[in-house]
């Protein structure tokens, strides 16, 4: 049977939809087909950030659109991520739903910080830079703008930020009627350059050699100046206060006569050049290039050519891991405990747990302790709150949460209509892994590195998920009281629970 050849990357923006279809030939990526759709999904955002129907249902079209394409390829060759709009819409399960029942790929919302992450990736990979170079690339979407900078030829960036600022979001706040004027152009800078000023010392400090813009705005700034007779399309603070002047010479947004500019980009180019020139002047930039390779490219790297995704996650774990001085042989004999339980679970089910799934169980297993420095008697909370708020490259939001979710409830009691709703995973492997990472946790509790796991047999009461029985070796509890009595203990917590039952059977 011939392998199946093509890839696809689905990137729903802000303002417009993407998608681009690859296929490998002679081991390069060779883009086969394109498709974007102007959804303008961030202009259905009301003032409490509720997408409006209307908006999703506009998404739910494209995506229909999009699922004829894409009918027949495999999910493992498909990733669709989200950004800005889904990250802030507080209704966006919405959406998630009316898009699930037109489009059969899961969609990953995605921090911005992932998300310059990416950008940062699909940009060095494409450019041809030096070693020595401190690399800035920036990256102005229709709602949020990620800046990413990194040195040398480690595709990792050094730092990673987003900041709620988008082209979109901009025209709405402070183009009015989409009215040009020298005042409101200069608000719009001036919110900018307050958006990035934190990082302001910190970005000169690193002596930035070599900056690029990739995106729809700097794409249309770089093509303007092509049309204005800069031959090398190269971005200055000269050529860009020029081009700036040009613009405000125009009274409205559809007066803009520039060839190259299209009908659709006159609508949101004004204030993407605001955000551009504000940061562009507050970092002290010298010169910008553009570069057409971003997000999507990022996800094509990962998705086809690059390190794969699970180990960029578990780089990220690992780093974590030794930021927060966790017990390295502690961590790794309950992610030990966990993948020994797991595999008596799996089984002795019909039901398939995904193996990305899995590893989040494993991540949990080994960063269940990254709140221990803050104190102990409440490490479940400060461990869930870490996870949940620090940036974690590779994880997209739904990941990020879940892993969150499982080590807020690893001990004590679980208040089981907290758990949040997940698009991406169901219900019911969350309620499994949770009991498995407890039972893991809990018999390590005396950090003992000489535990014998054969002591222990988990048994699934049949049809009962959640209803089981853990058989312990008599000499093994002889010797190891303490965890008897948590595991009594272990049982009163589990009773509270409507069909959860912890047996224990000494034989």
């Amino acid at each position: 049977m011939k392998k199946f050849n093509e890839y696809a990357v689905v990137d729903l923006g802000s303002n417009s939809f993407h998608m681009v279809i690859a296929r490998i030939i002679n081991g390069a990526i060779q883009i086969i087909y394109k498709n974007k759709k102007n959804i303008h999904l961030a202009t259905g955002l009301n003032t409490n950030n509720e997408l409006s129907e209307s908006s999703i249902m506009r998404g739910a079209e494209c995506l229909a659109l999009f699922a004829e394409r894409l009918n027949g390829f495999p999910p493992e060759h498909v990733r669709v991520v989200a950004t800005h709009t889904l990250r802030v819409a507080k209704n966006k399960h919405k959406f998630l739903m009316a898009a699930a029942k037109v489009f059969p790929f899961p969609i990953e919302v995605i921090s911005g910080q992932e998300e310059a992450r990416l950008v940062y990736l699909g940009t060095m990979t494409a450019e041809s830079t030096s070693s020595t170079d401190t690399k800035f690339v920036i990256d102005i979407g229709g709602g949020s703008t990620e800046i990413a900078i990194g040195k040398g030829n480690d595709l990792t960036p050094l730092i990673v930020a987003s900041r709620p600022m988008g082209c979109v979001t901009y025209t709405k706040q402070f183009f009015h009627d989409k009215k040009i004027n020298a005042v409101s152009f200069q608000q719009a800078k001036l919110a900018a350059e307050q958006q990035i000023e934190s990082m302001v010392n910190t970005i000169k400090n690193l002596n930035i050699t070599v900056a690029f813009g990739t995106s729809g705005t700097i794409k249309s700034i770089y093509q303007i100046l092509l049309d204005l007779g800069v031959s090398d399309g190269i971005i200055t603070s000269k050529r860009l206060d020029d081009l700036i002047s040009y613009v405000l010479e125009f009274k409205s947004f559809h007066d803009i006569d520039y060839p190259s500019l299209s009908k659709e980009r006159k609508n949101v180019f004004v204030s993407g050049l605001a955000i551009f020139s504000g940061i562009f002047d507050a970092l002290g930039l010298e010169a910008l290039q553009f570069s057409p390779c971003a997000l999507r490219e990022g996800i094509f790297y990962e998705l086809i050519d690059g390190p794969n995704y699970q180990d960029i996650r578990q780089n990220t774990a690992q780093s974590l891991s030794e930021h927060y001085n966790i017990d390295q042989r502690h961590a790794k004999q309950v992610v030990k405990t966990a993948k020994y339980f797991f595999s008596q679970w799996q089984q002795q089910t019909p039901i398939t747990i995904p193996p990305n799934i899995e590893s989040i169980l494993y991540w949990a297993a080994q960063l269940h302790e990254v709140g221990l420095k803050i104190n102990f008697s409440s490490i479940h909370k400060h461990s869930s709150y870490i996870l949940k708020n620090s940036n974690l490259p590779g994880f997209n939001e739904e990941q990020q949460l879940l892993l969150s979710t499982l080590v807020r409830y690893h001990r004590k009691s679980i208040n089981i209509d907290a758990i949040p709703y997940f698009s991406l995973f169901e219900y019911k492997h969350i309620i499994s892994l949770i009991q498995i990472l407890r039972l893991s946790i809990l018999i390590n509790n005396q950090r003992n590195p000489e535990i014998d796991l054969q002591a222990f047999q988990l048994k699934l009461l049949k049809n009962k998920l959640t209803k089981i029985t853990l058989e312990i070796n008599q000499e093994f509890v002889e010797n190891n009281k303490l965890i008897l009595l948590d595991l009594e203990q272990e049982k009163k917590f589990w009773k509270k629970i409507n069909d959860w039952k912890l047996s224990i059977v000494i034989s």
